[in-house]
C-alpha cells in the first residue's frame, strides 16, 4: 500500500479554482455547470464538441497544456438507450475509450489535483445480486446489448484506480444510475427509456387530439402524413404506443440535478482514499454508486407518464423485443455514509422533466 502514500490530498476546491467540465452541454454536464455556478464557482472552463474533439489525442493534449485545469469533471461520453447500444456497438466502445483515456491521461500529465470520472451502473453483471454493491463489479457476465459501453466504463474505473496507485493521482469514479432531467436526449432511436417514453406518449396524445401543428413542430416534418409514417416506425399512433419488452424489468431513476449535487459534494469532500473499503488487501471497487436506492418497473413508469401526459390511448408491450437486464437497483450505502442523499423523488421529477420538455427544450 506504499503507493497510496504518494497521493496528494486536495479535498477542497477553492471558489476560484480552475475547473474543466468535459461534456458541459449534455444531461450530466449541464446539471454540473448549474450546480457549480449556484455554489459560487467562478472559473469554469468548457469547450464544445466543435472546439475540442475529445477522441483526438493531440487536441486534448494541447488543450490541457494551454489551459492547465486544476479540477476535472469527466462527463463527456457517447450515450444512448438499448437500441443505440446494441446497433452502434463499435462506436460506443471506441469513442468512450478514446475520450476517457485522453482526458484521464492528460489530467495526470498536467498535474490535475482531482478528477471525477462519471460512468454508469450498466457496469454491473446482468444477473448481479440486488441491490448492486460496488463489490459486485466483474463477478459475472454483462448484459449483451450494452456490453461495449459497459466495458469502456469499467476500463475508466480501472484507469483511474491504476493512475492513483502508480502515480499518486487523486482520481475518483462515480457510477450514476439511470438519469433524467433538463437537456436529456429525446431522440426516439437513441435516447434512454424515460425520455423516450415521455416523447412517444406525448406525441401519441397530440395525434389522438388531432393537434397536427404541434406534431409537426416537434418532429420537424412538413406534412402530417410524413410525421405519421415516421412515428409508426417507433410504434406511435393516435391510439397506441408500443413499448419494447414485457414491461417487467425494474429500473432506478435519478434526477440529473441530484446527480450533479452528489458529484460536486464528492469533489468537495472526498479523496480517493475515502473510497477504499480495506487498505490491507488488494485495492478494487473504489468507485461510488450514485442513486436513490428505489426502483420501479418499466410498465409502472409508462403508466405514470401516460397519466401525467393525459394520453387516452393504449400502451402495448411488444414481448418479442428484448427486456435487457431485469433489475438494476444500486446499493447507495457507501454514498450515504460519505454524507449525501437524493432529494427529488420520481413523481416530482417526472413533472419537472415533462414541463421542461414542453417549454424549454
Amino acid at each position: 500500500m506504499a503507493t497510496l502514500l504518494k497521493i496528494t490530498l486536495n479535498k477542497f476546491m477553492d471558489k476560484n479554482s480552475k475547473i474543466y467540465v468535459a461534456g458541459h452541454r449534455g444531461l450530466v454536464g449541464s446539471a454540473l455547470m448549474q450546480n457549480l455556478q449556484a455554489k459560487g464557482y467562478t472559473n469554469i472552463i468548457t469547450r464544445t464538441h466543435s472546439e475540442l474533439e475529445l477522441t483526438k489525442t493531440v487536441e486534448v493534449a494541447k488543450f490541457f497544456e494551454s489551459q492547465k485545469p486544476e479540477y476535472v469533471f469527466l462527463a463527456a461520453a457517447k450515450v444512448g438507450g438499448i437500441v443505440a447500444n446494441n446497433v452502434y456497438r463499435a462506436d460506443f466502445i471506441y469513442e468512450n475509450l478514446m475520450i476517457q483515456n485522453n482526458v484521464i491521461h492528460q489530467s495526470y500529465v498536467n498535474g490535475v489535483k482531482k478528477l471525477l470520472f462519471l460512468g454508469s451502473t450498466c457496469i454491473y453483471p446482468k444477473n448481479a445480486r440486488q441491490p448492486m454493491k460496488e463489490e459486485y463489479l466483474l463477478t459475472d457476465t454483462l448484459e449483451y446489448t450494452n456490453e461495449p459501453y459497459a466495458i469502456a466504463k469499467i476500463a475508466g474505473i480501472k484507469t483511474c484506480e491504476s493512475y492513483n496507485l502508480q502515480y499518486g493521482t487523486n482520481f475518483i469514479s462515480v457510477m450514476p444510475t439511470n438519469l433524467y432531467g433538463p437537456n436529456d436526449s429525446f431522440d426516439l432511436e437513441k435516447s434512454h427509456v424515460l425520455p423516450a417514453l415521455v416523447r412517444k406518449i406525448h406525441l401519441a396524445k397530440l395525434l389522438n387530439e388531432s393537434k397536427y401543428d404541434a406534431v409537426l413542430k416537434d418532429t420537424k416534418f412538413e406534412t402530417i402524413e410524413e410525421a405519421k409514417v415516421y412515428l409508426s416506425n417507433f410504434g406511435v399512433n393516435e391510439n397506441n404506443v408500443e413499448i419494447w419488452g414485457t414491461g417487467n424489468p425494474k429500473r432506478e431513476f435519478l434526477w440529473s440535478k441530484d446527480m450533479a449535487d452528489a458529484c460536486v459534494f464528492i469533489m468537495e469532500n472526498c479523496d480517493f482514499k475515502d473510497t477504499l473499503s480495506n487498505t490491507n488487501s488488494e485495492i478494487r471497487n473504489t468507485h461510488i454508486n450514485i442513486g436513490t436506492g428505489k426502483e420501479i418497473s418499466i410498465s409502472e413508469l409508462a403508466f405514470k407518464i401516460k397519466t401525467l401526459v393525459g394520453f387516452k390511448g393504449n400502451l402495448i408491450f411488444n414481448t418479442e423485443k428484448p427486456d435487457g437486464t431485469m433489475r438494476k437497483l444500486t446499493d447507495v450505502s457507501k454514498l450515504n455514509k460519505l454524507g449525501w442523499k437524493h432529494s427529488v423523488d420520481l413523481d416530482e421529477g417526472l413533472k419537472k422533466v415533462y414541463n421542461w420538455y414542453l417549454n424549454d427544450k
